[in-house]
């Protein structure tokens, strides 16, 4: 099912953010939804363009980092089925964008971090004047975990997107570089 730009805010739950070439936005959502249709079976996944060119959002009902790893799977057999993705991120929660929100979502995937685990905080902003420091700190503040910026075991992902932001705690290898990998 695809779903007009207009009723893009209608996923407010998506569970995937992929970026592609401005003007390519339309065949990423195409792309996208054949992926999870017809290559991982999930008959009621949906997708949409945003307001913010070359970033489309997609919802299904799989796990969002299995879905990376089966994607990754595709890729490496059928680099071909990739034609416009450039990332796909997966996505755990979203949020209203809003610090006390952020900090919320953050405290509960801070106790998935181990004690010997490091972590870094990514923040991708777009469409908002929050700054990126006040959002780490908000994120990250009050986690009692080693920092890594260089080679972190887990990223504390933030991907804000005008009134609703993603967040995930995800390993470095969860993110589906597309047009890195099909180099290698």
């Amino acid at each position: 099912m695809h779903i007009s730009a207009e009723d893009a805010d209608m996923l407010g739950d998506f569970a995937l953010l992929a970026t592609t070439a401005r003007g390519n936005e339309r065949a990423m959502v195409n792309e996208i939804l054949y992926l999870l249709k017809d290559e991982l079976g999930d008959i009621e996944a949906q997708a949409a363009k945003t307001k913010i060119r070359g970033l489309i959002v997609a919802k299904t009902v799989l796990d969002p980092l299995e879905v990376i790893a089966k994607f990754r799977v595709i890729l490496s057999e059928r680099p071909y089925a990739f034609r416009y993705a450039i990332r796909i991120v997966p996505i755990q929660y979203v949020v209203a964008t809003d610090l006390a929100e952020i900090k919320k979502v953050t405290e509960v995937l801070a106790t998935k971090i181990g004690e010997t685990q490091t972590f870094r905080v990514t923040v991708e902003k777009r469409f908002t004047e929050l700054h990126s420091m006040d959002i780490i700190q908000a994120a990250a503040g009050d986690i009692k975990r080693s920092v890594d910026l260089h080679n972190p075991d887990l990223i504390l992902q933030i991907e804000v997107l005008g009134a609703q932001t993603g967040i995930s705690l995800i390993k470095p290898t969860d993110i589906l570089a597309v047009v890195k990998e099909k180099m290698l």
